[in-house]
């Protein structure tokens, strides 16, 4: 990602915030993760909201091969993990991108140890497996009330003419 400028490439992390990040990464840390394929309102709002719970939001994005494991549906993710990286460091309530390989950023979030974990409010936080994580060393979790009538695969469904 040579090709961005350096306000861009310095929020898309190469690996979870390690020990040489520390300086860069104020407390409280909010995480949240996602494929984030087609951005849009829902999206956006989402993530605004995120960051107003910290100083500091880190987006775990599912790269190509974990985003396909999700069965978000066929040809998905229509963007690829380093565009989809690029548009969300180009948000401002986005402080970092990191990339990971699992279809849960459990092992992320045991790295980076954020003080708050942020999911949708369409997820049960407290049946995940990442809120159990989060709290396990006094973080609590968060569902931010979801946008209705925002959706990327109904977004896909609608430009592709299904119904």
């Amino acid at each position: 990602m040579s090709e961005l400028p350096a306000s861009l490439a310095r929020k898309i992390l190469p690996v979870p915030p390690a020990a040489a990040d520390a300086a860069r990464i104020e407390r409280p840390l909010v995480f949240t993760n996602g494929v984030f394929d087609v951005l849009h309102r829902g999206h956006v709002v989402y993530l605004a909201a995120a960051r107003e719970l910290g100083a500091t939001l880190l987006v775990g994005l599912n790269n190509d091969r974990s985003a396909r494991q999700l069965g978000k549906g066929p040809g998905r993710p229509l963007n690829g993990e380093a565009d989809r990286a690029v548009v969300l460091a180009a948000l401002a309530s986005v402080s970092f991108v990191v990339l990971f390989d699992e279809q849960t950023p459990c092992d992320l979030i045991r790295r980076c140890r954020p003080d708050v974990y942020v999911k949708g409010g369409d997820y049960d936080v407290d049946g995940l497996e990442e809120t159990r994580l989060v709290r396990s060393w006094g973080g609590r979790a968060v569902a931010i009330p979801f946008v209705a009538g925002y959706s990327t695969s109904a977004l896909v469904r609608r430009i592709r003419g299904a119904p």
